[in-house]
């Protein structure tokens, strides 16, 4: 228990700090998204398709590609550290459209969701993936 108040109070570690609330929040946000809407959306992507929403007006198969690619496997590159950056701009876009063009009309707690979503993936565009991910592994750099 003293090594842990150490860790998290001491200066001395800042680093290994920083990399681990960026994979906790990588793990956490990735993780919620994957399970809670992308792996829904995959496994009944043919009972979606031609009747998935178009918020873009780029057709409905188009958007629903569009959003498992980000929902799951941008998620699944999140949550491994893999071309984190990269990984979460389609995720971004996605809460983005989400909170401003299908829920537009919508009270605030509707848009609310979406929109903390958003936050951690913005966040990871700025921080990148941090030296626990795949990123850092075989990259030797963290985003």
């Amino acid at each position: 228990m003293r090594k842990l108040f150490y860790w998290m109070t001491s200066t001395d570690m800042n680093e290994a700090r920083v990399s681990a609330g960026i994979l906790f929040l990588r793990i956490a946000a990735g993780g919620f998204m994957l399970a809670f809407h992308g792996w829904g959306k995959l496994i009944n992507f043919g009972d979606r398709w031609g009747k998935f929403g178009d918020p873009l007006g780029v057709g409905s198969e188009l958007s629903l590609i569009l959003t498992v690619f980000a929902e799951f496997f941008c998620s699944l590159a999140l949550i491994l550290g893999f071309k984190t950056r990269a990984a979460a701009l389609p995720l971004l876009i996605t809460m983005l459209v989400v909170a401003t063009i299908v829920h537009a009309d919508d009270p605030w707690n509707k848009k609310e969701f979406a929109l903390l979503y958003a936050i951690p993936f913005l966040t990871l565009m700025f921080t990148g993936g941090g030296k626990y991910s795949l990123d850092a592994k075989w990259f030797r750099r963290s985003d």
